[in-house]
């Protein structure tokens, strides 16, 4: 069977709730997307309200709360937001990853070795079955150590253990200073065959909400190596369809997963910054366009916050005394400018009783924008 590139674009739509917003609640809404991008602590929320019918953002508060969503280091080393019974599976499947990425030079200058952070794994996970400070936990090394750790044993050891992010403060549950706390479930297996066994559960868990995919787009997701994912399909194959992309390529899927047909509609969206739909494929062009791939995904790492037009990248948003301000990079139709000014009115709202000048720190780029057509979108 062959699939064409808008019948991706439309199937990436249906599985991560964007071709309508559904009636689900919020830790049904990150079960049902996978993993939520949440390197900055209000993208989680803005993007299950771009998701989930009526969202109340008091939902995903007390998910967080009551470790029901968690948030951790896991997929591309990065923070994301995901189910509470996903995290242990994808912590396993990581750990290979995790090891040689965070107890590689950098840790090993400051004179331990991954034996020495094996060692002190468990008596850090005790300390942190209530949440710990930065501080706090840097003090606890500092003790076993019998001196302050040299720079890079922390760093290296915080995203070796499997931590959680604890919640800290308003508006979004987490500030940009981290506190940490240990898993409810227990330390993740570390072993290899536990390790390989969580990748093909991982691999399924994607193609439920990212699929059909290649396997280097499964790699880019967990950013594992390309054999690794092949041997996890290789076990899997009995069941899974197998597709033909729309240059030949090898996709995988779920039978039975949600492929729309090419015409489905999509109405547009204000999209949150490091939305997953943009970084979890190696061809983003499944939703963002080719040529401008190096505006929203900056060379720092930062990914704007974006508008997403019939399914696909149009241009970017910034929040603005009395509204929202967009910037499209092509012509848009005049029932797509009133379609944006309704979900902007909209976020503008959802923005008022949290931070409504969201993402403002970030608006030095905005003045290093190609030409676009820019409009403030009002909020009342």
């Amino acid at each position: 069977m062959t699939i064409t590139a808008r019948e991706l674009n439309r199937s990436t739509l249906a599985r991560q709730l964007l071709l309508r917003r559904e009636p689900l609640d919020a830790v049904e809404g990150v079960r049902r997307v996978v993993a939520l991008q949440a390197q900055q602590p209000a993208s989680p929320y803005l993007a299950l309200w771009n998701r989930l019918a009526d969202f109340d953002p008091a939902g995903l508060d007390a998910a967080f709360t009551g470790h029901a969503v968690v948030k951790a280091t896991l997929m591309r080393l990065t923070l994301h937001a995901v189910h509470a019974e996903d995290h242990a599976v994808f912590r396993e499947a990581m750990h290979p990853v995790i090891r040689a990425s965070r107890l590689g030079s950098r840790f090993t200058a400051s004179g331990l070795t991954a034996e020495d952070a094996g060692k002190l794994v468990p008596g850090l996970l005790e300390f942190a079955e209530r949440p710990r400070t930065t501080a706090a936990c840097e003090a606890w090394l500092g003790e076993r150590l019998g001196a302050p750790p040299e720079q890079g044993a922390w760093w290296g050891l915080r995203q070796f253990t499997p931590l959680l992010h604890a919640p800290t403060a308003p508006p979004w549950s987490f500030g940009h200073r981290p506190a940490y706390i240990a898993p409810r479930t227990g330390p993740p297996r570390t072993d290899a065959e536990a390790s390989a066994a969580s990748l093909r559960t991982l691999v399924v868990r994607y193609l439920s909400g990212f699929g059909p995919a290649s396997v280097a787009d499964v790699a880019q997701f967990a950013m594992v190596r390309r054999t690794a994912v092949r041997a996890a399909l290789a076990d899997l194959a009995g069941e899974l369809d197998r597709l033909e992309g729309p240059e030949g390529e090898e996709l995988f899927d779920l039978p039975g997963a949600p492929r729309p047909d090419a015409t489905a509609p999509a109405q547009p969206r204000l999209m949150a910054m490091w939305d997953s739909v943009l970084l979890a494929y190696a061809d983003r062009g499944r939703v963002l366009p080719p040529a401008y791939r190096r505006v929203v995904i900056r060379a720092n790492g930062d990914v704007l916050p974006t508008l997403l037009v019939d399914g696909y990248v149009a241009g970017v948003w910034r929040p603005v005394d009395g509204g929202i301000e967009a910037a499209a990079f092509h012509p848009l139709p005049e029932e797509v400018w009133e379609g944006l000014a309704v979900e902007a009115r909209s976020l503008v709202g959802f923005l008022a009783g949290r931070e409504p000048e969201v993402y403002r720190r970030y608006g030095h780029w905005w003045n290093r924008l190609p030409d676009a057509t820019v409009r403030l979108l009002p909020g009342g």
